[in-house]
């Protein structure tokens, strides 16, 4: 009998503004997130379109006992912490997006400022010279926590080579704060609505992983940012990790109706 992998902790982050589309020759307004085409050299999900997030490393437990780096957690276990820390590192390795404030303040860093911070560490930090640590204490600045709602909690199927444990997460995305892939881990950045991605998905225009897909279906419901942080923070949040069956034409999901997901058996073809 094969051996089951270890699960490994990871957070993704949906960042939200608000937008508008012309649909159906009208316009109307329309929530967007931002995503990324994964480098095709990526062992994991390679081409495809996806939130940034990755890995809880050593350096995010080492920034959870340092709680003059971050602001709004202090009703959080040291676990959830670690989620959330993760989230923001990786949204800012492969966007630029910083979800931080100056300390003292309840506003978030200006687009300005976070911009030349990752001008100058955001390289470095990818490759590994820099710490994230190092770059919130020599600016001054405290991850804001609190700016991330828990949208949905994710654990790669039994079976699989790699599995993680993934916490998806809203957030606003900072004011001016317009993001960009690192040409390193992604070769391509887009804000789209959830509704335009999931089309691109059916087209083969997008590459979408299934828990992606799923979460831009429930996402294309909510009209605006505001309205989708609300109906996050009103969530009883249900652990997904779907059961995978080979069928005839491919393969089928089976995850718990009560998740929110509108349905409960998916057949995801041949691709899976």
């Amino acid at each position: 009998m094969a051996e089951i992998a270890a699960v490994r902790p990871a957070s993704t982050i949906l960042l939200l503004r608000d937008g508008a589309a012309i649909v159906d020759g009208k316009s109307r307004d329309e929530i967007e997130v931002f995503m990324m085409v994964r480098h095709h050299q990526i062992e994991f999900n390679s081409g495809a379109l996806v939130f940034p997030g990755g890995s809880v490393d050593a350096g995010d437990k080492e920034i959870i006992a340092r709680s003059d780096l971050y602001s709004g957690g202090e009703s959080l276990s040291e676990s959830d912490r670690g989620f959330r820390i993760a989230a923001i590192r990786e949204t800012f390795e492969e966007s630029g997006i910083l979800l931080a404030r100056p300390k003292g303040s309840t506003a978030p860093v200006d687009a300005a400022r976070a911009g030349e911070i990752a001008d100058k560490h955001r390289v470095a930090l990818n490759e590994h010279k820099v710490s994230f640590l190092s770059i919130l204490a020599d600016n001054g600045l405290q991850l804001a926590l609190d700016t991330l709602v828990p949208y949905a909690h994710w654990i790669t199927p039994e079976g699989m080579p790699k599995r993680f444990d993934t916490w998806f997460f809203l957030a606003a995305a900072p004011p001016d704060q317009l993001g960009a892939h690192d040409g390193r881990e992604s070769t391509d950045s887009i804000w789209v609505s959830p509704r335009e991605a999931v089309e691109g998905g059916n087209s083969g225009r997008f590459i979408l992983p299934f828990p992606t897909t799923r979460n831009l279906i429930r996402l294309a419901k909510q009209p605006n940012v505001s309205a989708a942080l609300d109906d996050a923070r009103g969530m009883s949040i249900v652990t997904v990790m779907p059961v995978m069956t080979k069928t005839a034409t491919g393969r089928q999901l089976r995850i718990p109706r009560e998740a929110g997901y509108d349905g409960e058996v998916f057949e995801v073809g041949a691709a899976g």
